[in-house]
Parts: structure tokens; C-alpha cells; sequence
């Protein structure tokens, strides 16, 4: 027969096991995925998968660098490739991440560090709906220099009012420079603002735009500026930029911006039809 003490420090035991089961729980449960909000839309799929081609293609990305799209479904999702080189991407490589880097359908497959470039700019601009990750060589210059990349040509017109440089020593210290947590894509989304591009310092360049053609089509002739600047610089003497004005009258006009003829033309061509 349990007596009076025994009675209480049995119920006192019992108390504390739920006790330890429910924050055991509450642990567990704060420590799973979220749920996926399903598949992309096929051509989302599609284009996403092209964007990777296209922008190895004309050499903004190489093995490295990467491109992602905002989820159709939920705006505080998006959508980006396993860790692979970016001209070797699948359908198949796809994985949904919410705005906290957190994959949906990792499946023990190889993850890209700096994805939270991506989600923090997704949390921090709502306009945008497609962001490039590129490590171009012509653009560096520009990010460790005094010169200040302009726009110098008409496709470029989306720069005039400059590009922001981040540098990660200010906001983290030394670091591999890298953006691999949400602390240090925060930082870099700042830096960003409301501009469609941000250098950072020795390492690269994020892209942005409302739809896909718009980052990847961004990308391709932000760099090509790049290069035609630098042409300019060399020849020597004084170098004539776009006035802002006309920068803004050829972003007025859409005919570059919209890039539907040169989207339509990347994707044939890596596509081979």
C-alpha cells in the first residue's frame, strides 16, 4: 500500500516526466522542416533551370554562383538548386527553402552555403522575385577600387543611379567572405537597399529583378558593362557616361528592360532547339 510520501514524490516524479516530455516535444517539433507548399509551376521549373544555363552560358556564373526564384505558391518561399555547378542544373536538383534558409527536400543532398543571400533579400524586398549570385571577374574591380561602376551603354540604363558596394568586414569582421548565415544576409540586403545590384567587396555580386529574364538579363549586360567600361578607362582621357536622365527615359521605354526578346533567344540556345 504507497503511503502519504510515497504518493507525492510519485506524483512529483510523474509531473516532472510530462513535464520533460512536453519540452522534449516542443524541441522536436521547433527543430522539423516546415512543410512544402508543393511543386513550382512547370514553366517557373523550367525557366528556372534555363536561368542556371543561360548565366553559365555567357559566362556570368562558372562552377560556382547561383540563381533562385520566389515560390509561386508563398511569397516566404523560394526555389533554388543543390549545391552544383550551374550548367549541369535539373529539374531534379530543385529545392524549396523558407526565408530562413531551411530546406523543404534537402534528401541528404549537397546545399549551397550562401543561400541565405537569396532568403534575406526575399524577406527584405518584396518586389523581388528573382535573385543571381555571381562571381564574375569583370565586376570585382569595381568593388575593391574608388572607381564606381556607371552605367556607360543603353542596356545598363538599369544602373543609374548607381551600385552599392558591401563590404562584410563592416557588419561581421574577418570572416571567409562568404554569406553563409542569416545575419550576414541581412547585412548584405541592407547594402543592397532598393537598388537592383550590390558589388561586395573581393567577392562578387547579387542581382536583382521582379521576374527571372529580369535578374538573369540584368546580369549579363551589368557585366558586360563591366567590361566596356573598363575598355573606356584604358583608352585613356575623360570617359562619357549616361546622364541619369537618360538612364531613366531608357528604363522608361521597356524596350531593353523587358528582355522578351533576349529571354526568348538564351533559352533556345541552351536548350539546342
Amino acid at each position: 500500500m504507497m503511503t502519504t510520501t510515497s504518493r507525492r514524490e510519485f506524483l512529483r516524479a510523474s509531473s516532472l516526466a510530462m513535464a520533460g516530455a512536453l519540452v522534449g516535444g516542443t524541441t522536436i517539433l521547433s527543430q522539423q522542416s516546415p512543410t512544402s507548399v508543393g511543386p513550382l509551376k512547370p514553366a517557373l521549373v523550367e525557366d528556372l533551370v534555363a536561368a542556371n544555363r543561360i548565366l553559365a552560358e555567357y559566362g556570368v556564373l562558372d562552377a560556382f554562383g547561383h540563381v533562385s526564384v520566389r515560390h509561386d505558391r508563398n511569397p516566404d518561399r523560394f526555389v533554388i538548386s543543390r549545391s552544383v555547378a550551374p550548367a549541369l542544373v535539373t529539374s531534379g536538383d530543385l529545392i524549396e527553402y523558407d526565408l530562413d534558409g531551411r530546406g523543404m527536400n534537402v534528401k541528404g543532398r549537397a546545399e549551397y552555403s550562401e543561400r541565405f543571400i537569396h532568403a534575406e533579400i526575399y524577406r527584405a524586398r518584396r518586389d523581388v522575385n528573382a535573385v543571381v549570385h555571381a562571381h564574375a571577374p569583370s565586376l570585382i574591380p569595381f568593388g575593391v577600387s574608388s572607381t564606381p561602376l556607371r552605367p556607360i551603354y543603353h542596356m545598363a540604363g538599369f544602373i543609374a543611379e548607381g551600385v552599392p558596394v558591401f563590404d562584410i568586414r563592416a557588419s561581421s569582421g574577418m570572416t571567409d567572405m562568404l554569406v553563409k548565415d542569416a545575419g550576414k544576409g541581412r547585412a548584405l540586403a541592407q547594402a543592397l537597399g532598393n537598388k537592383p545590384a550590390v558589388l561586395m567587396r573581393g567577392h562578387g555580386v547579387a542581382v536583382v529583378g521582379p521576374a527571372l529574364p529580369f535578374a538573369v538579363g540584368r546580369s549579363i549586360y551589368l557585366e558586360l558593362n563591366a567590361r566596356i567600361q573598363m575598355q573606356a578607362l584604358a583608352l585613356g582621357g575623360s570617359v562619357i557616361y549616361l546622364d541619369p536622365e537618360e538612364a531613366r527615359e531608357i528604363e522608361k521605354s521597356g524596350e531593353n528592360r523587358s528582355y522578351e526578346r533576349a529571354w526568348e533567344l538564351w533559352k533556345r540556345k541552351v536548350s539546342g532547339r
